[in-house]
């Protein structure tokens, strides 16, 4: 059909009306009130390091500036300001209010400083207001009420405090309200109960009191309501178990009491996630809990809940985590073990803890039956009686047992040597009996093993050496007889060795000084001999050592003194002989028992000695001097007077020599002194904060007490310390051990780097200290900022975490700290005033502060890279460049050059690990296949195979899920390029991440 003249001609003038609204004149001559108010904004901004607002002027119609966008109907009037992620400083302007028209406020993820404006209130068409993870502080302003057609308001992350304004009940278009992980504190106002379109409510980590409000059931479309980590009291209200559509329900670590109602499986059809623990309810599991077919997470460990575990359980297929510890849940009965049987339908469960209850009888034969994906199972501190089954064995995916403090009897399954993925294994405090099995050294991912206070016999086999990754053995108070095999001195053993009161006999092995960085070794009431080997001073970090109520004799060796780090050590009940070593009284012992030995002569007076509580030495008779309150015998001494002149002419001689070498150290001190130019004198190393002196440091630690000790490296210990330093109480302090090589050399380089960088992915270093400890040995430390929640390796890897499972990093917090990284390393690369190269980015170098929130740290191995004209030069070629094995990137290996791309290549390799809980030197990857392979040959159709199991806990959709994981693998095998001139950049990274993070929050 042909058409009309008039109806062409319509057509034309719509288009060209449509195309003359999108044309912007170069400068509106109606209307400069928003073009003001974006001004006023920008005027309050004190960092812009990528250089966002640099286009803010009036080059360009404020419409098409950098997160700014405007209405169509309206040309220059502003309908949202987007910048979240942008890294701005600064304050939030009132002058916001002015901008009339807006309807999306998102300023997330900045640095924004102050307070929320009240006039923001004035904006009535605002529709979204996100200014969460900044530091703002004061309160909600109570104005927002105003802005009734608000959808969305997302303030998390903040310093927030006060109440929650009742205002914001009248938002009654409000569809998400997140204001977790703040201050704030009193009542939730039962006015949010009018929100009734609300579907996401998240108050968590807060400081809420009272009860929480019946009104809050009206949310009838509410899917997610989240107040955990508050003070909250009372019943939970009957009103909240009508809520229908509720899907995750989390009110964990409060102090509600009461108790489920009867029939919540059927008043929550759709519920994927009850997350209950650490509260006061009590009462039964209901049997209606079957009929939530969706529910993936039943969390209700820490509360009184009685009674027998309904078999009913079961009938929830979809079930992955199911923790009711520390309850008085009761099995006594054979029926009333059921719910195991019934727990086999549920194919995807990972986690069983039903540990510190009243389960009594049989472990049922049944839990062969259980899912293959089973991770963790506890039943321990259980009254269970009876033998481990040896259908355990078919759990293959097993990683962590814990069935201590229990009656079991019978020997240990050697089946359980086919769970090759173990990392623990606890069933200390039974009544075990036979050997351990062989098939243990089949197990080469324990890290610990905890077989004590049982009644194992035989001797320890020498086959377990095969377990390179053990961190800790007790098999203490057993009935273990043979030498200590030389095979078990394992360098991995970080933690303890504890064979105590045993039959153990024989001599202490050569090879104890593999165990160059255990803390406690405990070999006590045995019957070993002989004297201590010399080799035992390679225990460098050794803390504790018990050696008591054996046979041992001779002397003390010499290597004792170079065990710094020793705080106890128990001699006694053996035949030691000789004079107590004066070097005793240089050690930093805190404790020292060498009673019932027979030790002679003059004992030492400084040190240890010097606390009557702290030291015991009864049962030797042939001991004198030492302090009064020691109440020996005083030393008699019979020398000839010529000997006697001899000696004086000797004391005269060496009072001379020391005289002299005062007087030259005092002249040389004076020299070093003098104003010096080099560069890496002390004066080039000042930060702006005044510096600390040793004493400082010793009060602040405890002298180095080895409770404050939070990690050791190659050059160095770190210690938490309190110490006040600016608004912080407690601090972190990085002690270098200058005995190591190139220690001095990180220490310059740390404070070159650190004192010219400043980023909120960065650690920041408060101050330092150069200069002698108490014996005049040299002294180099440096003060940073404490984090809480230490290095992302302690979170990743459980071998470096004693946290309970349930405290894996989630699948946002993942990618939070992912972009945090990449964030920091953009800086040091590009934003400095040098760019800077990290050269040893790993998990541990990775710290994480109270709001999980990441920051690069130990720039010891740092590089500069010198710019020239339009080239980079590197300050240094890759010679003698130090890294971890397994991040560091190939070219190194060949002597490149440290580079920029060298960076992105250990980052590509973090990321993979953040995301897929592997080490890139797990003994998997041998035979060419490494970490950035494994990842290319499972992308994209096998992706989800590798990632970490703990990402499948997540309440996003598995669509979700795979397209986000999807786009960060990607990410990581473009950084892991084999040529680093095929590798992204670290922008494009973070855009890539960001993309990703934002599949999650759709």
């Amino acid at each position: 059909m042909e058409s009309s003249p008039f109806f062409l001609t319509l057509v034309h003038l719509v288009l060209l009306s449509s195309f003359s609204s999108l044309v912007v004149p170069a400068k509106s001559t109606t209307n400069e009130t928003d073009l003001l108010a974006l001004l006023s904004f920008k005027a309050l901004i004190s960092s812009d390091p990528f250089g966002i607002l640099s286009s803010w002027n009036g080059s360009v119609h404020h419409c098409f500036w950098p997160g700014i966008k405007c209405s169509i109907h309206h040309p220059d009037r502003v309908t949202a300001i987007v910048l979240s992620s942008s890294r701005l400083s600064g304050q939030i302007t009132p002058s916001l209010s002015n901008l009339t028209f807006l309807q999306e406020l998102s300023l997330g993820d900045n640095h924004f400083t102050g307070i929320i404006p009240e006039e923001l209130g004035q904006l009535v068409r605002l529709q979204s207001i996100n200014l969460s993870m900044n530091s703002l502080g004061g309160n909600i302003p109570s104005t927002l009420g105003n802005c009734t057609g608000l959808r969305s308001i997302e303030m998390k992350r903040n310093n927030l405090h006060g109440t929650i304004p009742s205002t914001l009940g009248f938002c009654k278009e409000l569809n998400y309200l997140l204001l977790y992980s703040n201050g704030l504190n009193g009542n939730i106002p039962p006015s949010l109960g009018n929100l009734t379109r609300l579907l996401l409510f998240r108050l968590d980590v807060n400081n809420l009191t009272g009860s929480i409000p019946a009104s809050l059931g009206q949310l009838q479309v509410l899917e997610t309501i989240c107040l955990n980590d508050n003070n909250l009291s009372g019943e939970i209200p009957r009103s909240l178990y009508n809520i229908s559509s509720l899907g995750i329900f989390q009110l964990a670590y409060n102090q509600l009491s009461g108790s489920l109602p009867a029939d919540i499986g059927t008043s929550l059809p759709n519920l994927v996630g009850l997350v209950i623990f650490g509260n006061k309810l009590g009462g039964p599991i209901p049997n209606s809990l079957s009929n939530c077919s969706q529910l993936s997470s039943f969390m209700v460990t820490a509360n009184q809940f009685t009674g027998p575990i309904p078999p009913t359980i079961g009938n929830l297929q979809n079930l992955q985590l199911f923790g009711a510890s520390a309850n008085l849940l009761e099995a006594t009965t054979p029926s009333q073990w059921k719910f195991m049987d019934a727990l086999s339908n549920c194919t995807g469960l990972q986690v069983l803890d039903l540990a510190h209850n009243q389960l009594q009888g049989f472990i049922p034969n049944s839990i062969g039956n259980l899912s293959s994906d089973l991770y963790f199972f506890s039943l321990g501190n259980n009254p269970i009686s009876g033998s481990i089954p040896s259908e355990i064995g078919k759990l293959v995916g097993l990683t962590r047992i814990q069935l201590y403090n229990m009656q079991l009897r019978g020997t240990i399954p050697q089946e359980i040597g086919k769970l090759w993925k173990l990392e623990m294994i606890d069933v200390s405090n039974n009544t075990i009996s036979g050997e351990i099995p062989l098939t243990f050294s089949n197990l080469t991912k324990i890290t610990r093993l905890f077989l004590q206070n049982n009644k194992l016999v035989g001797s320890i086999p020498w086959q377990l050496s095969s377990i390179k990754a053990l961190e800790s053995i007790n098999l203490s108070t057993n009935r273990l007889v043979g030498n200590i095999p030389k095979e078990i001195m394992f360098s991995s053993l970080s933690l303890a060795l504890d064979l105590s009161n045993n039959y153990l006999n024989g001599s202490l092995p050569l090879e104890i000084s593999k165990l160059n960085n255990v803390q406690k070794v405990i070999l006590s009431n045995n019957k070993l001999s002989g004297e201590i080997p010399s080799t035992i001073g390679g225990c460098q970090i050794l803390q504790v050592l018990y050696l008591d109520r054996n046979l041992f004799q001779g002397s003390l060796p010499p290597a004792f003194a170079s065990m710094k780090a020793l705080q106890e050590l128990n001699l006694s009940h053996n035949s030691f002989s000789g004079q107590v070593p004066q070097f005793i009284d240089q050690m930093e012992l805190q404790n020292l028992d060498i009673s019932f030995n027979n030790f002679e002569g003059e004992l030492p007076k400084g040190g240890v000695f010097k606390n009557i509580t702290a030291v015991d030495v009864r049962g030797n008779p042939n001991l004198c001097g030492g302090r009064p309150h020691m109440h020996l015998p005083g030393c008699v001494t019979h020398v000839q007077t010529q000997k006697h002149l001899r000696r004086i002419i000797v004391i005269l001689c060496i009072a001379s020599a020391a005289c002299l070498n005062i007087t030259i150290l005092f002249f040389a001190i004076r020299y070093c002194r003098r104003p010096n130019k080099n560069p890496t004198s002390n004066d080039n190393l000042k930060f702006e904060h005044k510096m600390v002196s040793y004493n400082d440091i010793f009060k602040a630690t405890d002298g180095f007490s080895s409770v404050n000790l939070i990690g050791k490296g190659t050059f160095g210990a770190v210690y938490k310390a309190t110490m006040r330093y600016e608004n912080q109480q407690t601090v972190a302090i990085k002690v270098l051990d200058l005995k190591q090589h190139g220690a001095s050399k990180t220490f310059f380089s740390e404070c070159e780097a650190l004192r010219n960088i400043r980023h909120r992915n960065l650690i920041k270093v408060c101050s330092s200290c150069s200069s002698t400890d108490h014996n005049g040995n040299d002294f180099k430390a440096l003060i940073f900022e404490f984090m809480p929640n230490g290095s992302l390796e302690k979170w990743l890897h459980t071998r470096t975490c004693t946290d309970s499972p349930f405290e894996a990093l989630s699948l946002i917090q993942r990618m939070d700290i992912a972009i945090d990284v990449a964030t920091a390393l953009i800086y040091l690369h590009h934003h400095g005033t040098v760019p800077i190269v990290h050269c040893d980015l790993k998990p541990s170098n990775v710290l994480l502060d109270e709001e999980m929130v990441a920051h690069v740290g130990d720039f010891g191995l740092a590089k500069f890279l010198v710019q020239e004209g339009l080239m980079l030069s590197q300050s240094a070629t890759s010679m003698g460049i130090k890294g971890t094995i397994g991040y560091i990137p190939p070219e190194y290996g060949m002597g490149g050059q440290a580079s920029i791309q060298g960076d992105v290549y250990s980052y590509g390799i973090l990321l993979l690990e953040i995301f897929t809980g592997m080490s890139p030197t797990d003994e998997m990857f041998r035979d060419g296949l490494n970490l950035p392979k494994l990842a290319e040959m499972s992308f994209p159709e096998k992706i989800m195979e590798i990632v970490d199991r703990k990402l499948m806990l997540t309440d996003v959709g598995e669509q979700e899920v795979y397209e986000c994981l999807l786009l960060v693998t990607k990410c990581a095998i473009l950084c892991c390029k084999e040529s680093p001139n095929e590798r992204i950049s670290m922008e494009n990274v973070a855009k890539e991440l960001n993309s990703a993070r934002k599949k999650l929050r759709a």
